[in-house]
């Protein structure tokens, strides 16, 4: 039986034991996964394994075969709209002429339609308000001084701000991104990664994201969960990127090396088509 429990206090998402199967295969089974308030968790594990279904289960839209969820205290479905949500990164080419800013705001009115409301008082200070959270979430990550500018004239790392900045204009209290990571150039993904750590700082939001590789969160991470083989192992990263539990995850021998600067390098892992060339050191 599924059960989904009521109230909690404390956890941003709580799963205990739980339990996806899709198109009669198990996804994963008896995941446990506690992320507190303001805490950056990165989802790891190898193409197939699991990551974005586990990411929809927490979104209410795949359901439980077995084990418990809670998001916000809630089951996963009521707490969505507290939840903002970043899709793997969609390019915008030079011809998009969408300015920043206004692609920013999009996330706060990007479903009105129909016949303008008249402009009441009320409607005025509403737009003025959302006027101040849309420059204060462009200053939070940093775009203030191309906020303005056509997003397709904008480079990855520009844009890939201006899109988390969209997903927090809603002040969620949970903030989940697909790989907000890919496509972008080392310096980069290290950068995003840095505001990803100040957005739980300054916001209270706790941040859940998938990565494929987890070298570029190393200083910002509180926790990481790996899934591979229907399996999941979740805790600190010297506690779950380990030789020992990967071979356990993978069901085959993996070793786990440092380099010299501080970089993780996974050998043996068994599914080697999911390297994604020279960037990733560590495979997810």
């Amino acid at each position: 039986m599924i059960e989904l429990v009521g109230e909690e206090t404390q956890s941003m998402i709580k799963l205990a034991g739980a339990t996806v199967r899709l198109g009669g295969r198990r996804v994963f089974g008896d995941v446990e996964l506690t992320v507190e308030p303001g805490q950056l968790v990165a989802v790891l594990g190898p193409n197939g394994g699991g990551k974005t279904t586990l990411m929809r289960m927490i979104l209410g839209l795949v359901p439980l075969e077995a084990g418990s969820a809670t998001v916000l205290g809630r089951p996963p479905a009521q707490a969505r709209p507290a939840i903002g949500y970043l899709p793997q990164r969609r390019s915008f080419d030079s011809s998009t002429r969408i300015r920043g800013i206004d692609l920013v705001r999009l996330g706060l009115d990007g479903a009105r339609w129909g016949i303008p409301i008249p402009v009441t008082s009320t409607a005025r200070r509403r737009r003025r308000a959302e006027t101040t959270r849309v420059g204060e979430v462009i200053e939070l990550v940093g775009a203030t001084t191309y906020a303005r500018r056509a997003i397709g004239e904008l480079s990855g790392g520009e844009q890939q701000r201006l899109l988390i900045a969209q997903a927090l204009i809603r002040k969620p209290r949970l903030l989940i991104l697909d790989e907000p990571l890919d496509s972008l150039d080392l310096p980069n993904q290290a950068a995003v990664a840095g505001l990803l750590r100040r957005i739980c700082s300054i916001e209270g939001v706790s941040v859940l994201l998938v990565a494929h590789d987890v070298n570029p969160l190393l200083g910002s991470l509180d926790q990481v969960i790996y899934l591979a083989g229907g399996r999941a192992r979740s805790g600190t990263v010297d506690e779950v990127i380990t030789s020992s539990t990967l071979t356990q995850l993978y069901g085959a021998p993996i070793e786990v090396l440092q380099t010299t600067d501080g970089r993780l390098v996974v050998v043996g892992q068994p599914e080697a088509p999911h390297h994604h060339g020279h960037r990733h050191e560590l495979v997810g």
